[in-house]
């Protein structure tokens, strides 16, 4: 059953589409991170992905404490599953900042922290946890690449954290550190991304001597997703925050051909319609699968050969086939997304396997935008 190892004992008695998540695989990927980085102390791996209490459980029992997040409701569902420390890796405005407040306040056991990269965010955060006379931690979201978020890497950033941890400005401020995401590098050649990341790493290095010269705490220094991994994993000093190889994918696996992750999450979908000669219909549209790549890189089937993309819908995707006569309706193909992490954000539960059977079923908690607060 090796080269079928996607294929469920029980499928007949399961709906589709929906999302399975291969327990001993999320194992796999889990002792993956460890063996890459070293020690469980140095990740911080990012919950976006996968949103789900019982996966951050298992990386808990592998050691794991320290987690990041991208939403309010994905940092209480780590805090809910027991993670000890999570940072939102945003910048919060608005009505987020008092969210923050509360979610500190409902789980004091819990080190939260969250990203800033300008003076008017620090004052309004500080503001904010100025009315309890509490504290909010923060680091400063470092724009070394990306040019998505976070401050440029010049004298600015160095005066900003040296008001953040001397000044008198943010009394209620704690900074601890700086964080660094360059996802925009995804080479599939190992030594050019590594070069690339290197080079674009090189002035953070320059503004961490400064830092240090000035007397200055050293800040925790935070890098990376999934493809910059087996990079910043070379460097003892920095923490590692991958995210998508806990389930892995199939744009992932083809472009970081270094890294042994395994594919946990498999997509399961029935053929509804055979429309005409040479094609067939099945029930997994853009509601089932993230729909943001072309559509030739949504899917990747695993138990059908020789197709073609021809169209999809809401809750439909063509395709051509050449061995047509030999496909039944109601037939099960699986497949894995070309895109994990928005395609998981589509379920609310997935079915969770463990030696090829449909074992139960976990919620995908944190795909609400709010689970309490």
């Amino acid at each position: 059953m090796k080269d079928n190892w996607f294929k469920i004992k029980n499928e007949q008695d399961l709906d589709t589409p929906s999302l399975l998540i291969f327990k001993e695989k999320v194992l796999h990927n889990i002792q993956e991170m460890l063996h890459i980085v070293g020690m469980p102390d140095r990740l911080m791996p990012h919950v976006k992905t996968y949103k789900m209490v019982e996966i951050v459980q298992m990386q808990l029992a592998s050691g794991i404490t320290k987690f990041k997040a991208s939403t309010i409701a994905e940092a209480e569902m780590t805090a809910m599953a027991g993670g000890k420390f999570v940072l939102i890796a945003h910048q919060l405005v608005g009505n987020k900042i008092n969210r923050l407040f509360h979610l500190q306040k409902k789980y004091p056991e819990v080190h939260f922290a969250s990203l800033v990269d300008c003076r008017v965010v620090a004052e309004a955060i500080n503001a904010t946890f100025a009315k309890e006379n509490s504290c909010a931690y923060v680091f400063i979201d470092v724009n070394n690449a990306m040019d998505r978020s976070g401050l440029e890497v010049n004298e600015e950033l160095l005066a900003f954290y040296q008001d953040l941890v001397y000044s008198k400005k943010y009394p209620h401020l704690i900074c601890e550190g700086l964080h660094v995401y360059d996802g925009n590098f995804r080479q599939s050649d190992f030594e050019e991304r590594k070069n690339e990341i290197n080079k674009a790493f090189e002035p953070v290095n320059q503004i961490i001597e400064k830092i240090q010269a000035m007397g200055l705490p050293t800040p925790m220094v935070v890098c990376g997703g999934t493809p910059a991994f087996t990079v910043h994993a070379l460097r003892p000093q920095v923490y590692c925050s991958p995210g998508t190889c806990l389930i892995s994918d199939w744009g992932y696996s083809d472009s970081l051909p270094e890294q042994a992750f395994e594919w946990a999450g498999v997509l399961m979908t029935r053929v509804i319609s055979k429309p005409k000669q040479g094609y067939i219909t099945l029930d997994l549209g853009h509601k089932a699968v993230a729909s943001e790549n072309p559509l030739t890189k949504r899917v990747k089937f695993l138990n059908l050969a020789d197709y073609q993309f021809v169209s999809q819908s809401e809750e439909h995707l063509v395709l051509e086939v050449k061995d047509w006569e030999s496909i039944s309706i109601g037939q099960i193909l699986y497949g894995i997304p070309y895109h994990i992490c928005p395609t998981i954000n589509l379920y609310n539960e997935v079915y969770v396997v463990e030696h090829q059977e449909v074992v139960g079923t976990w919620q995908v908690i944190a795909r609400n935008r709010k689970i309490t607060l």
